[in-house]
Order: structure tokens, then C-alpha cells, then sequence
């Protein structure tokens, strides 16, 4: 059997990762492709731990150690998930991976992008997506965005505009870096441009 394929969905807050990932899984569904739906922090129980922590507006918590919790709240989800998974041939989409933690802990929170990438390369055990869909947004469309939903703010999202800016960065960043792996969305665009804009990003591996 061959295996799966790994699709993880990047960008901002309010860039609508979870929407596009839901619409993608099911336009992949009706092309009979065995489809999974995870996200980041969580898709396992203890990783789901990890998330409610490490979002908790409640607490105060380091840089490092942020970094260090988004990094074993992903160990858990290969080992457990995300490898079988792949080896069974399913195809996962994943909303954030290792992009999010270069992108808000490396650059958000300034703690650079290689000793990020460093502490997420043993916590991954190398694993690399096949495909990342990159949604792109100015920050301050993606704030409106999670300010308008009926959510409370959690603590990442209650940051200073700097924060979001320095995190923008990082992703163009990553971006320009790796072209054939990473593929730029406009986040801004209707829901539907937006699905058809990532299906032909990931159109050769169909």
C-alpha cells in the first residue's frame, strides 16, 4: 500500500485554516482519497492536554517552555497518530505542524527560527509534510477575524500587534525558503477561491 500524504494548512489566527481544512477534506473525500483531519496542539488525548495548557489565558508561561510544550504535544501526535496513519496509506490534513512553532515561537516570540526548528526536528522524528498550504493575511484582518467569533481570545491571541507582525514575517520567511514544498494561499479571498486555490497547490500529488 502506499503510504499516505502529509498536508498541513498554515497561517495566521483568523486566516481560516479550520475552514479551509474541513471543505478540502471533504473535496478529497469525493475523489475516493482515504482522508484524515487533525490539528495541532491535539488530535490525541494528550496531546488535547497539552493544547488546553498551553492556551490557557490563565497562565504565564516562557518562551522556551512554549515552545518546548507545542514541540511534546507534536512528538505525541506522530507517534501516535500521524505514522500509523501515513504507513495505512491515509492521507492527513493538518491544521499547523512545525511551520507554527518557527513561525510564533521562532518569530513571534523571538527565540529564532533554528533552535525552534532543532527542538521540533528530534521531536518529529525528521517527519516532513509533503505539501504545505501557506494562507496568507495581513494581521490585522486575521485579528478581526478572531475577535469577531464567540470564543473568548485564548493567550496566544491575546498578544500585541507586534507579535503578529514579527509572526507574518517569519512565514514569508519560510516560505521563500522552501517554494516546492511550501505554496502561498491569499487567505483574503471568498472560501471557495480559497479551496480552489489549494487544490491546485496540491494538484500533482493527486
Amino acid at each position: 500500500m502506499p503510504r499516505g500524504r502529509l498536508i498541513t494548512i498554515e497561517g495566521l489566527d483568523g486566516a481560516g485554516k479550520t475552514t479551509l481544512a474541513a471543505s478540502l477534506q471533504a473535496a478529497l473525500s469525493e475523489r475516493g482519497i482515504n482522508v484524515r483531519r487533525l490539528r495541532e496542539p491535539g488530535g490525541v488525548q494528550a496531546a488535547e492536554r497539552v493544547r488546553e495548557l498551553a492556551k490557557d489565558p490563565g497562565l504565564r508561561i516562557g518562551a522556551r517552555a512554549e515552545a518546548l510544550l507545542y514541540a511534546a504535544a507534536r512528538a505525541q501526535l506522530v507517534d501516535e497518530a500521524l505514522e500509523p496513519l501515513l504507513d495505512d496509506g491515509v492521507w492527513v490534513l493538518l491544521d499547523r505542524f512545525v511551520d507554527s512553532s518557527l513561525a510564533y515561537q521562532g518569530g513571534g516570540r523571538e527565540l529564532g527560527i533554528e533552535p525552534v526548528r532543532a527542538i521540533n526536528e528530534f521531536a518529529t522524528g525528521g517527519l516532513r509534510p509533503d505539501r504545505t498550504l501557506m494562507l496568507t493575511i495581513d494581521p490585522s484582518l486575521g485579528r478581526a477575524r478572531s475577535a469577531s467569533r464567540a470564543d473568548p481570545l485564548d493567550r496566544l491571541e491575546r498578544e500585541a500587534d507586534e507579535f503578529f507582525t514579527r509572526i507574518a514575517s517569519a512565514y514569508e520567511e519560510l516560505a521563500a525558503a522552501e517554494p516546492e514544498r511550501v505554496r502561498s494561499v491569499d487567505a483574503a479571498q471568498p472560501p471557495e477561491q480559497v479551496l480552489a486555490a489549494a487544490l491546485a497547490a496540491i494538484g500533482d500529488l493527486l
